[in-house]
C-alpha cells in the first residue's frame, strides 16, 4: 500500500518505494531525503532510527525486512514527516 499526501501548495510526499518510480517521473522536480537510517544493531539484529525526522530509534529487530515494515508504519502514523535537512 502507497500513501500519498498532497498539501494544499501542491507539494507530494510519499513514503518512497520503487514501485513509485514512474508516477514520480512524470511530477517535475522530485527531491527525495532520508527519514530514518535502519541500520544493523550494535548487539544484535536491526533498528530504525528516526532522528532524521525527530523520532525514536525503533527495534531491534530481528529481521531487517520488520526494521524497515516498523520504520513506515512509524511514518505513517506520523503524517509522514519532512526530514530535517542536514548540513
Amino acid at each position: 500500500m502507497h500513501e500519498i499526501l498532497i498539501a494544499p501548495d501542491g507539494t507530494v510526499r510519499v513514503i518512497y518505494s520503487d514501485a513509485l518510480a514512474p508516477l514520480l517521473a512524470g511530477l517535475g522536480d522530485v527531491k527525495t531525503a532520508r527519514a530514518s537510517h535502519v541500520e544493523p544493531a550494535r548487539c544484535w539484529g536491526w533498528c530504525a532510527d528516526m532522528s532524521p525526522v525527530d523520532g525514536p530509534m525503533l527495534g531491534p529487530f530481528q529481521l531487517r525486512d520488520d526494521a524497515l515494515k516498523a520504520e513506515a508504519a512509524w511514518l505513517r502514523e506520523h503524517g509522514t514527516p519532512i526530514p530535517k535537512e542536514v548540513d
